[in-house]
């Protein structure tokens, strides 16, 4: 049966990369993914097809998305578009984030 309310026990989880953890659900057409990283851990730089945007909960991480880079906080929004590369540093303590994709990614089910 489809529940229309997720927990997070109830999401599709994955280590992505050393301290890096997400938890995914999707629907028919998108993906929702709570990422959750520890102090120091690091998304190596990677792309894939998907669009991604996501929104930062708590901590600080650096953000660099083709040739730029920033520094993000709580509150703050990233857009990167399918196949540009991109890479993620914990920074200040742990992180925790939201991240939408379309079309929905195979891998994190």
């Amino acid at each position: 049966m489809f529940s229309y309310f997720v927990d997070k026990k109830d999401c599709s989880h994955h280590e992505i990369f050393p301290g890096v953890h997400i938890y995914t659900t999707a629907c028919q057409q998108m993906m929702l993914s709570l990422v959750e990283m520890e102090p120091g851990a690091v998304v190596e730089q990677h792309s894939h097809p998907h669009e991604q945007m996501g929104l930062m909960l708590e901590g600080v991480a650096d953000f660099t998305i083709g040739d730029q880079t920033r520094r993000m906080r709580a509150g703050e929004m990233w857009r990167i578009p399918g196949g540009v590369v991109h890479k993620v540093v914990a920074v200040d303590g742990a992180v925790r984030a939201l991240d939408v994709f379309n079309p929905i990614r195979d891998d994190y089910l």
